[in-house]
């Protein structure tokens, strides 16, 4: 078998933009309301050259059950992908809304869009993917 020759890459190479990229960070978790309308929402900033974004850079907020709305809706959008599940709902004695619980949650929800957002189908053909990371006003009854 012979081997291909290869050739060490340039600095431009090694350091120029990407043909095409997409970066996502899910951040700044806030709480909001009291007592039992208590939720916690998180930042999701968006970069990219992908021509289906509509937006290059984006910043929105969605709370845990717009997560879990936007997957449900992608999966049925989606039959020939397989979508990774959420991270697991906190347990009914655990403070979901101590700092620990909301970053565990936050480092799970920013494994899941990686994931999600990773794959080249979904980057390309998901409408719902760029609605749910760009669209300020997303809202999950548009795509029921």
């Amino acid at each position: 078998m012979a081997r291909m020759a290869g050739r060490p890459q340039t600095f431009d190479e090694m350091y120029s933009v990407p043909e095409s990229f997409l970066e996502i960070e899910i951040r700044n978790p806030m709480t909001h309301g009291i007592g039992r309308k208590m939720y916690t929402d998180y930042e999701i900033v968006c970069m990219t050259n992908i021509p289906a974004f509509k937006l290059r850079h984006s910043a929105v907020r969605r709370r845990y059950s717009d997560f879990e709305a936007f997957r449900d809706i992608l999966e049925r959008e989606s039959t020939r992908v397989n979508i990774p599940p959420l991270p697991g709902k906190v347990r009914v004695f655990t403070n979901r809304f101590s700092d620990e619980v909301i970053e565990q949650r936050r480092e799970g929800l920013q494994r899941f869009l990686e994931i999600v957002a990773g794959h080249p189908l979904l980057q390309t053909g998901s409408k719902v993917l760029c609605a749910f990371l760009q669209d300020p006003a997303w809202d999950k009854s548009q795509w029921i």
